[in-house]
């Protein structure tokens, strides 16, 4: 029953050096989004070393998605802690970061040194296509389980389309959706106001900590990227509306063309997509910006998990928190659909990125293939097109 790094029986707890490998060895291959950062913890854990039950696992899983930030992050976390505690969090948290940040700045700093040269303008011009196509593949597939065919959420989702597009900002859009909703629930569920309160407040206390319109500094970043990653409820792909509103329009840090640039690195890389914060910062303030870019948006999510642990299960009984997180969950999506229409204006230019915006699309919606692939794909689309020219 035991072959080395499996745990002897169900629900047996790991040591720290076993935490520490799986997890690093995942931030190195975990290619293809968060759900399938989630699918490989999945397998590791429940299947193949039989850390947690299935039925524990789905606990934490939910749990990771009721607070703020990058859920598979958050999943590793809530993992690490349940296997090795305060020390397993953070070691199974900087071994499933570490790799990917430290490959997105070697890219950021070959993006920096060679960006403007033809070869890496044409492997780029291929690449942010593929990028919206992911997008909005990751749409098509949280639609479903956002707006629960009901009606009045889909209405919510359109109300929050028009006002995101009008300008208003995210965090507004998100936590106004989010008390809609739960006021529409009140009669139902009274005993939750006070969940729906904490998690308001909360929210709400966050967007005070946004950083004032700065020329770039260390501290500006911090500020900045901190406040992304106490915010961002629902996909990481939600980070793109938050980080187009305050580095492109609010900071004017970067264009709408180096941001897709910034996510188009975030997908090369396996691991969280919130390490798009990482190239951000080594473009604006060299590796200090890099560090201090990464730990600001992943430090949220160390602080959330480690006091959600004891009481989120009690939280997710009452109505009205559901509700809340409802309306967060449809607003999340009306963001990202609102953003991924600004973005795409950026990056479909001509025939050639249409055409592999759309297969890109189609092949992601109808057979599921690794974006990894489409990526790579796109890359060598771009090149094709334009390496000559």
């Amino acid at each position: 029953m035991n072959d080395g790094a499996v745990v002897a029986k169900m629900g047996g707890r790991a040591r720290l050096y076993e935490v520490a490998l799986l997890f690093l060895r995942l931030g190195l291959t975990a290619f293809g989004g968060p759900a399938a950062h989630i699918a490989m913890m999945e397998d590791e854990v429940v299947r193949r070393r039989r850390w947690v039950s299935s039925e524990r696992f789905l606990d934490l899983m939910s749990a990771a998605s009721l607070i703020p930030g990058p859920s598979s992050s958050e999943l590793a976390l809530f993992l690490g802690c349940e296997q090795a505690g305060a020390l397993g969090l953070l070691v199974a948290g900087a071994c499933f970061i570490f790799p990917a940040a430290a490959m997105t700045t070697g890219i950021a700093w070959a993006y920096v040194r060679f960006g403007s040269l033809p070869h890496a303008a044409s492997v780029l011009y291929g690449i942010k296509p593929v990028v919206i196509a992911i997008v909005f593949q990751a749409i098509w597939g949280l639609a479903p389980k956002a707006l629960k065919r009901s009606r009045w959420l889909a209405g919510l989702a359109a109300v929050a389309c028009i006002a995101s597009w009008a300008g208003v900002d995210a965090l507004v859009v998100l936590v106004g959706t989010g008390l809609v909703s739960a006021v529409r629930h009140f009669p139902h569920a009274r005993r939750g106001a006070g969940a729906t309160r904490w998690l308001a407040l909360g929210s709400v206390a966050a967007t005070s900590a946004v950083a004032s319109p700065a020329s770039v500094g260390l501290s500006g970043l911090f500020l900045t990227f901190v406040k992304v990653g106490a915010v961002v409820f629902g996909s990481g792909y939600v980070l793109l509306a938050f980080l187009r509103a305050d580095i492109v329009e609010r900071l004017h840090w970067l264009s709408e063309s180096q941001l897709i640039d910034a996510v188009a690195v975030g997908q090369v890389t396996p691991g969280p997509v919130f390490t798009t914060a990482t190239f951000i910062g080594y473009v604006l303030a060299g590796v200090p910006g890099a560090v201090v870019s990464t730990v600001a948006i992943f430090l949220p999510g160390f602080v959330f998990v480690a006091a959600a642990r004891p009481v989120v299960a009690r939280v997710r009984r009452f109505g009205l928190a559901s509700a809340f997180l409802d309306g967060v969950n449809v607003a999340s999506l009306a963001l990202m659909a609102v953003v991924t229409l600004h973005l795409a204006r950026a990056a479909l230019i001509d025939p050639v990125t249409l055409a592999l915006a759309l297969a890109s699309a189609g092949l992601l919606v109808r057979f599921r293939l690794n974006s990894t692939w489409l990526i790579a794909a796109g890359a060598l689309a771009g090149l094709a097109s334009r390496g000559l020219q």
